[in-house]
């Protein structure tokens, strides 16, 4: 398998990555995990909660263009260390997006959401560069 196909893998990973932080808040509410009206508890979340609800949604928002791309660019038979160096540029920006969003820094958070969404576009646009 290759290198942007493990990225891939990966970045479905960092749902459950990014969920985790979630997860611990609502479990630090006075009620603790709401599992029957889960989406109702983290609505009321504030603070780190609600930046750990913000960076899970935007990590599930950014998954399918880089799934797309990563699909479009093997598809095609790009492989190419091109390919797979924008693969893990995703997967660091986005990692570092989770980190930079849960302890509230938003120039930085946009910076490193900006590399993930470049390296995104550029997956999808692979085959042109052939």
């Amino acid at each position: 398998m290759s290198i942007a196909l493990w990225c891939l893998f990966i970045a479905g990973l960092l749902h459950v990555l990014s969920k985790t932080p979630l997860f611990r808040a609502q479990s630090k509410s006075p009620q603790g995990y709401d599992n029957n009206n889960p989406r109702e508890q983290q609505a009321s979340l504030e603070g780190m909660g609600k930046r750990a609800l913000a960076a899970h949604q935007n990590q599930l928002e950014s998954f399918p263009i880089f799934a797309a791309g990563i699909l479009v660019a093997t598809a095609t038979g790009m492989a190419s260390s091109t390919i797979d160096y924008l693969a893990i540029a995703y997967i660091v920006a986005r990692v570092a997006y989770i980190f930079y969003y849960l302890n509230d820094r938003p120039t930085l958070r946009t910076i490193v959401w900006g590399v993930g969404f470049i390296s995104s576009l550029a997956l999808l646009c692979s085959p042109a560069w052939a």
